[in-house]
């Protein structure tokens, strides 16, 4: 029922780095086997992810002002209203909600994770981790049953500058949407025509026909699967974590929090084998009240081309052909993150 598609072609040259001999390269274009959107597989191995030096960014030059802070929380972050949080932030170990001061919809939240400001992967332990999901799953229930009319629920997460993140201070974005992007709604609609079509939840059949398989099937923790899905959003790979048992926000307890940090845990101890200190995540949550659609994260590595230009892993193909782009096979970075994986 699940079909992986790709279509494998080469480009010829004449290679100034040998002679100008005749080159053959060899590239890959991959069907997303639920959405049908396509990416680009080429450039195997030609990068790696480019180092910075994290502690400079506590240097005041480089600092700079930064609201999350505990010196300046108190006074530079908003608050929110009393209908919504009555004490205006809340906290929970270090973790700290607030409203973002720049609101992505209607109920947006941010997470500041840590008192530190600079936090690298080694230090982002499972209290901060558990913490920080408790308070913003929480939020998002609280803001589900104050306004049900947003059905879709999001947390976001830019983690240090190749991300795109405005702060290094770790934080994390939570909010509720009636406009949750075009790769999410693509993926809802996509997982309801399957469920139409074959009477089957399309990540159970996922997460049935990728074990069965094996090449791209990383592991288990607890209640969770990870894998490295067919098609990758990121340059350097995609790594997923589905939940077969929640749907909706109100569907994810505690439990789930403790497998996903457990999840995170490794998949942190293998960026920092790689070299890899930025990424990209999301927690997405569809609507109550359906069975086709799962929760399931998604993270995905940034780095820099180089640190001399600070050239983004971002171009033409992203920016204006919404079409992904990868240098890494989802099979080679499963047989590379499995050892993690007890």
């Amino acid at each position: 029922m699940i079909q992986f598609k790709a279509v494998g072609s080469v480009s010829n040259f004449l290679d100034p780095r040998n002679g100008f001999s005749r080159c053959t390269v060899d590239f890959q274009v991959r069907f997303d086997p639920l959405t049908g959107r396509t990416c680009h597989f080429s450039h195997f191995g030609a990068l790696k992810a480019q180092k910075l030096d994290l502690p400079g960014y506590e240097r005041p030059e480089v600092k700079g002002f930064c609201p999350f802070c505990t010196d300046k929380r108190e006074k530079a972050t908003p608050k929110f209203t009393p209908d919504i949080v009555h004490e205006g932030r809340i906290s929970r170990g270090e973790a700290c909600l607030i409203p973002n001061l720049f609101p992505y919809d209607i109920h947006s939240g941010v997470v500041i994770m840590t008192d530190d400001h600079v936090v690298g992967l080694g230090d982002l332990s499972k209290k901060r981790l558990t913490d920080s999901f408790l308070l913003g799953i929480d939020f998002l229930q609280k803001i589900n049953s104050l306004d049900p009319e947003l059905p879709y629920h999001l947390m976001t997460w830019n983690y240090m500058p190749p991300s795109g993140g405005g702060l290094v201070h770790p934080h994390q974005q939570y909010f509720a949407t009636q406009f949750p992007g075009n790769q999410f709604m693509d993926e809802l609609s996509g997982s309801e025509r399957f469920f139409t079509a074959h009477e089957k939840n399309y990540w159970h059949t996922l997460i049935d026909t990728e074990i069965s398989g094996g090449s791209r099937y990383i592991g288990k923790v607890g209640g969770t699967h990870w894998i490295a899905p067919f098609v990758s959003m990121g340059l350097l790979g995609e790594i997923m974590c589905i939940f077969p048992d929640v749907f909706s926000v109100w569907d994810f307890k505690e439990k789930h929090i403790e497998d996903l940090v457990s999840g995170l845990g490794n998949i942190f101890r293998f960026y920092e084998a790689e070299g890899i200190f930025s990424f990209n995540a999301s927690l997405s949550f569809g609507p109550s009240g359906q069975d086709y659609f799962n929760a399931f994260l998604r993270t995905v590595p940034r780095t820099f081309l180089n640190v001399r230009d600070f050239a983004p892993d971002f171009n033409f193909f992203q920016a204006v052909l919404a079409e992904p782009v990868c240098i890494v096979l989802p099979e080679d970075l499963c047989r590379s993150v499995r050892p993690y994986f007890p």
